[in-house]
């Protein structure tokens, strides 16, 4: 169900980048065009990175970050609560840590209450100032 990211995958990987919705993302404002895209992937950005598998199609990514935080981005056809479930235990049971974090979009209340049904606490609020 989860294999580790190579070269092959930067493709799918921006392609996933390009459809995820606004409110799903935290980390960047602007998406990169697929130079840069394939220069961070190359940077080994992650503890692990994993493309998620059903059967033989691609259905998503995951990664631990080297904080230990995790995230999980499914295609569209694949969102579904049990799916975040069922790839979060695996992940966590294949990566045993003491702590795991989770950031989340405060627009995105489907998956923190899927996080939360999973014993993930919310622990901050996170504010941003940006100056122009």
């Amino acid at each position: 169900m989860l294999k580790r990211v190579t070269d092959n995958d930067f493709d799918f990987l921006y392609q996933m980048l390009e459809i995820r919705e606004s409110h799903e993302n935290i980390s960047h404002k602007k998406m990169p065009n697929f130079r840069e895209h394939k220069k961070f992937c190359k940077s080994s950005p992650y503890q692990f990175w994993y493309i998620i598998y059903d059967n033989k199609t691609k259905m998503g990514t995951a990664y631990l970050s080297k904080l230990d935080e995790i995230a999980i981005h499914l295609l569209p056809n694949f969102k579904k609560e049990v799916n975040y479930s069922k790839i979060l235990k695996i992940l966590i049971k294949k990566h045993p840590k003491s702590r795991y974090l989770v950031n989340i979009s405060n627009k995105n209340k489907k998956l923190m209450k899927t996080y939360m049904k999973n014993n993930f606490k919310l622990i901050q609020y996170t504010f941003e100032l940006q100056k122009k």
